[in-house]
């Protein structure tokens, strides 16, 4: 409430840090958003009415929110596929989804061949690989993952022999994801 019988006219949202108060938003009505917030991190947020006068009421009680992981920790789940296998070659499908609220604009995905895979050639992605290391990097129109089941797919086509065992472990931008 306002301080006097003026009304209110507007809020402060401040964030509390022990003893220090940082304005975060000064909305004229009862929403604000709050942005610049550094990923995992917890804040400690009142509110203060202010009236037309430009006094303050008193500090609303604080409530304790932590924010998601960034972009940085991407909640990955890649889908691996042998789609097609024949003699000594075979095609792969990968489908990435990205579960956090953060668009990814550029991606690198990798993982481990377990029994000397070789890609030879691949499409919506490029790729390198060193010895059993696979990278698999976004082509210009693929580079957009949307956040909140946003997808991407890629295909690729590699050599194999004796066994063809699936990777199991991926990292999307190096952090750990999800195979699904």
């Amino acid at each position: 409430a306002s301080t006097d019988n003026v009304g209110v006219s507007g809020y402060q949202v401040v964030n509390v840090n022990g003893t220090t108060e940082t304005t975060m938003a000064s909305p004229a009505t009862n929403t604000a958003t709050v942005g610049g917030l550094t990923p995992s991190t917890t804040y400690t947020f009142a509110v203060y009415a202010r009236d037309a006068a430009g006094n303050r009421s008193a500090r609303s009680g604080t409530v304790v929110v932590t924010t998601p992981a960034g972009a940085g920790a991407v909640a990955g789940v890649v889908t691996y596929k042998n789609t097609n296998q024949w003699g000594t070659g075979f095609q792969g499908d990968v489908t990435i989804r990205n579960n956090a609220a953060a668009a990814i604009n550029g991606w690198t995905l990798r993982w481990t061949w377990a029994n000397g895979q070789v890609i030879t050639q691949s499409w919506n992605s490029k790729f390198t690989q060193t010895t059993a290391d696979a990278a698999v990097t976004n082509e210009a129109w693929t580079a957009n993952i949307g956040g909140n089941g946003g997808t991407v797919s890629f295909g690729f086509i590699a050599n194999w022999s004796g066994t063809n065992t699936a990777p199991t472990a991926f990292t999307l931008n190096n952090t750990t994801c999800t195979a699904g």
